[in-house]
């Protein structure tokens, strides 16, 4: 079997309102999805996270090492794609690209043996996993304080175990929103507050000791990825478990963020960090570390379905009776096609969605979205 052509779809549509987080505003909802053709007519699906053209144009130049390669290869072909771009892509696009190939080899390998991609990959641990619903941004119109608890109460009465908040632009402001979330979703429910490094340091570790007593699960990227060193400080000098990593690409990136001891909890992209195959490379670096893996979930169905197969092999980390599982970010602000382009979307259940069991990703693309939202 060898690979024939290589393709991208770059999607996209406005909203019908903006998306406001810590440094900016969406307006739209972008994919590049990555579809890779074989000689025997087998097609795998991949996705990359970022700026749709920029990575479309980067998977159109991995061509020429992709045609005439064996599909199934995918270390070889991990390895040959990343060792001809290191010069200038170590992190970002380059990797992001990779990553959207990696997984449609995944898919290919997958159809190609007739089995899901977590048996190739030795699992699964668990056939579904509990979801956390992911939102809380602001709008450009209306109160906050209104609109965001609305927006809470409907996520806990749809069953979801956990929730999580935008934050990062004002701590009085945001400290009194936490409160008022907590006072909305109850005492026994998961929150989480991601600042999409909003903070500096000084006030990050104000944020996180004002809302202390509010049982935050975890504060996600607090401070610029970059800054490794504030952020142990923010781990250091408030209670709030830090989270982070979906600006973080490849074992090398991780590596440092483990043996520095900057994070509790990881969250690598797996449509960004370096696909499928990197991405276990880091959780079984985080499992050897006792450091938290909980992938970081944005993009379409097809994303979600590839972290689906890489939380059905991660082990329980600590390994005990009642283990403490990984849980998965569950998108649920406004994306026209996240689910579209599946032919049978992957929705959630009391707030727990199984991972897809047939070949591949176990995924079915419907091309009439791919048509409607194409951009190209």
């Amino acid at each position: 079997m060898k690979i024939i052509d290589v393709r991208t779809h770059v999607l996209e549509a406005p909203l019908s309102q903006s998306l406001g987080h810590s440094f900016g505003t969406s307006t739209t909802r972008s994919a590049c999805l990555v579809e890779i053709e074989t000689d025997n007519g087998l097609i795998g699906w991949g996705e990359c996270l970022g700026p749709a053209g920029i990575n479309a144009a980067t998977v159109r130049a991995f061509g020429a090492y992709l045609v005439g390669a064996d599909p199934c290869a995918t270390e070889a072909i991990w390895q040959t794609l990343y060792n001809q771009f290191r010069d200038r892509g170590q992190k970002g696009i380059i990797v992001a690209a990779l990553s959207g190939v990696d997984i449609a080899l995944w898919d290919i390998r997958g159809k190609a043996h007739g089995v899901p991609i977590y048996r190739l990959m030795g699992g699964p641990l668990r056939t579904r996993v509990q979801a956390y619903a992911s939102g809380g941004f602001r709008l450009d119109h209306g109160d906050p304080f209104d609109y965001i608890v609305r927006e809470v109460k409907d996520y806990a009465a749809q069953g979801f175990p956990g929730i999580k908040i935008k934050v990062g632009r004002d701590v009085r402001e945001d400290a009194e929103l936490v409160k008022a979330v907590r006072k909305a979703i109850g005492p026994s429910r998961k929150l989480m507050i991601d600042a999409n490094h909003g903070y500096d340091a000084l006030e990050a570790i104000a944020l996180g000791r004002q809302v202390a007593d509010q049982n935050i699960e975890w504060f996600e990227e607090p401070v610029v990825p970059e800054d490794l060193a504030s952020y142990r400080e923010v781990k250091m000098a408030q209670p709030i478990p830090v989270a982070g990593g979906e600006c973080e690409y490849t074992r090398w990136g991780f590596l440092n963020i483990l043996t520095s001891r900057s994070l509790d909890i990881l969250q690598p992209d797996t449509c960004a960090a370096g696909g499928l195959s990197e991405c276990k490379k880091i959780a079984d670096m985080a499992n050897a570390f006792g450091v938290r893996y909980v992938p970081h979930v944005w993009g379409t169905g097809i994303g979600l379905a590839a972290a689906l197969h890489l939380l059905a092999v991660l082990p329980d980390n600590p390994p005990r009776i009642n283990p403490c599982e990984p849980l998965l970010e569950f998108d649920r602000t406004e994306h026209p096609f996240r689910q579209a382009i599946l032919a049978q979307p992957l929705e959630h259940e009391n707030g727990w969605v199984p991972i897809p069991s047939g070949p591949g990703l176990g995924i079915e693309i419907n091309p009439d979205t791919i048509r409607k939202f194409s951009s190209t």
